[in-house]
């Protein structure tokens, strides 16, 4: 209900062909260019707050521009950047963009991909945009500085780039030498650099410390390319090849429509593996990194990537099917009098696997169009009241679609994360319906744990699951576990990282799913709502029936696949239990003041 962001999607395209080949075939110069342009269009989804695109032309004249680059934010950002496009693009062989989200809650130019190295050797010019954020970008920041550099912006992209670009230095270096000691001289030293240039070097040496979820994709001024992920297979990638081109893309639908493809002809990149295309066009997959445990993110098929994809379509549809049983149990078996609906848009796949549940049964359902979402509504009032009432009406209902205090209304949402929007806008336009009662479904198991692989939730505090636990441990006078949390995460945080396990699990182990899922209804179900609510959620034993092949759970679990991943839930815990503390302190000076 609430959008989640997070960062970001990705899309190269390495034409293998002269320009005139696409000119002569497809009938224009700007075969790459188009290509780039669709699928960022089709992965829009990804990211709304900037984009960019980069390019390369390995044959440009010496002492003239060969590396170029455009950005832009905001939501038009794709059209801006290809607005800019100059003629020197056509010719260019190399092709790579990036639409982006961001997690950390940096805003400006300068933090949208691809970030951009420059050298007088082309060979040292490293062009650099990825989906990922890293756990331990502290470690890597003092390692650098050991190393004597110094970086000249605190973040993950840009000491990723200023890392993986002094590797790149060193790959050129060590060739340079051996050149030298070959005999050759002046511009034969280039060309032979150029053509021995290791990529997978640099990646070893670049990548082996970090701990996170990415897809890091780059290319050299010399005309080398990689995509390269995680050894956890957090984030996504997939790639498609032939005699024409070579094009990586974060989903595998994107890639399927841009080139006209079948789903088979569409590879997902293997984890810790990197798709290296050399600046000849001969391309292959080279293992980097070992892979690990294989932790892919769930989200992506319940919620982020576009449910176009063949079977993200079906797990979404199953999500929903494997939910009827509850539902029912929730309306006491009247389908009769009971209206099934879906809100947002994106649960739409899971409502209609809810239906095939529910009609599998031999049962007679009926549906409609109960919840419309308007235009994003201007904040130009500036009182705290008026913004509120005016954010309460961003959804409409359909007036008449349910019989009033006779029928119930189940509602399907894809996740539930935050609740703010339940509470402040969804339940009370519903509540004007006067359904005897509103069940609310997440075809996703409850959201309990934050997201340090790429995701925009982070703080414990936004989810309303870990704001229902707290709750029940205040209300059974449990305030003992609090303090002794606390100090269980502090004890795992004096540990080296490798050895650390998240104790924020503690906080929901005396209470059953079901017994958070009350407190929940009440938290959310605003003050003067006639309606009573109820909650039914996805199983995490469901979600895996439902998705096989992308096992990674912690945003449920809090089974983190990384050590990254333990040590900042458990610095997480630690802050909010502070900062309420602190809370706490100025208000008991207050009342006493």
């Amino acid at each position: 209900m609430e959008p989640l962001k997070h960062e970001c999607g990705v899309a190269l395209v390495r034409l293998l062909k002269p320009q005139n080949y696409y000119k002569e075939k497809y009938g224009t110069v700007s075969y790459g260019l188009g290509k780039l342009y669709l699928m960022m269009e089709k992965q829009h989804n990804r990211g709304q707050e900037g984009a960019g695109i980069a390019c390369v032309d390995m044959n440009a004249v010496v002492g003239t521009e060969y590396m170029f680059r455009v950005k832009a934010l905001g939501k038009t950002a794709i059209d801006e950047v290809f607005d800019h496009v100059t003629p020197e693009w056509t010719a260019a062989q190399l092709y790579m963009g990036h639409l982006r989200y961001s997690t950390t809650g940096k805003s400006g130019l300068q933090y949208v991909h691809p970030f951009l190295r420059r050298n007088n050797w082309r060979a040292k010019n490293l062009c650099l945009c990825g989906n990922f954020n890293m756990t331990n970008i502290d470690e890597i920041f003092g390692k650098m500085v050991m190393q004597g550099q110094s970086p000249r912006i605190y973040s993950d992209s840009y000491i990723t780039l200023e890392l993986m670009g002094h590797r790149l230095d060193r790959e050129v270096e060590r060739l340079f030498v051996e050149a030298k000691e070959k005999g050759l001289e002046g511009t034969d030293i280039t060309h032979y650099t150029e053509d021995h240039l290791r990529m997978a070097n640099v990646l070893r040496t670049t990548m082996a410390d970090y701990d996170g979820g990415y897809v890091m994709c780059g290319m050299t001024g010399s005309g080398e390319m990689f995509a390269m992920r995680d050894p956890w297979g957090i984030r996504p990638a997939y790639f498609c090849q032939n005699d024409e081109v070579v094009a990586v893309a974060s989903e595998r639908a994107v890639l399927q429509t841009t080139f006209n493809l079948n789903c088979d002809d569409v590879c997902e990149l293997p984890p810790g593996q990197a798709l290296i295309i050399h600046k000849n066009g001969a391309w292959a997959l080279e293992t980097i990194l070992e892979a690990r445990q294989r932790a892919s993110c769930s989200f992506e098929r319940i919620y982020f990537s576009r449910g176009s994809d063949r079977d993200i379509y079906h797990e979404r549809k199953q999500l929903g099917q494997q939910l009827a049983e509850p539902i029912l149990r929730a309306i006491d078996g009247d389908v009769g009098h009971t209206v099934f609906s879906f809100i947002p848009n994106t649960a739409e796949v899971a409502f209609y696997g809810m239906m095939e549940g529910l009609r599998g049964r031999g049962l007679d359902v009926r549906s409609e169009k109960v919840a419309w979402k308007d235009i994003k509504l201007r904040t130009f009032i500036t009182e705290a009241g008026s913004r509120n009432d005016l954010a309460s009406h961003v959804y409409d209902i359909t007036y008449g679609s349910l019989r009033p205090r006779e029928d119930n209304l189940v509602i399907i949402d894809d996740s539930i994360v935050r609740g703010t929007t339940l509470r402040e806008s969804i339940f009370k336009i519903l509540d004007r319906l006067h359904p005897r009662k509103i069940v609310m479904v997440s075809s996703s198991p409850q959201v309990r744990y934050p997201d340090y692989y790429g995701i925009d939730m982070a703080r414990l505090e936004e989810f309303c699951a870990f704001r229902a636990a707290i709750v029940l441990i205040e209300e059974r006078g449990m305030g003992q576990l609090m303090n002794d949390v606390y100090e269980a995460c502090l004890a795992e945080l004096r540990k080296p990282v490798a050895e650390q396990s998240n104790r924020v699990c503690d906080v929901y182990r005396p209470f059953t799913t079901e017994e958070i899922n009350l407190k929940m209804a009440e938290m959310l179900r605003p003050l003067g709502m006639e309606t009573p609510v109820e909650f039914v959620f996805q199983t995490v034993e469901g979600l895996h029936v439902a998705c096989p092949d992308h096992p990674g759970d912690w945003y449920f679990t809090g089974r983190y696949p990384t050590p990254g991943g333990n040590r900042l839930v458990n610095q997480a815990f630690v802050n909010y239990f502070e900062k309420m503390r602190s809370l706490r302190l100025s208000e008991g000076n207050a009342m006493l003041a």
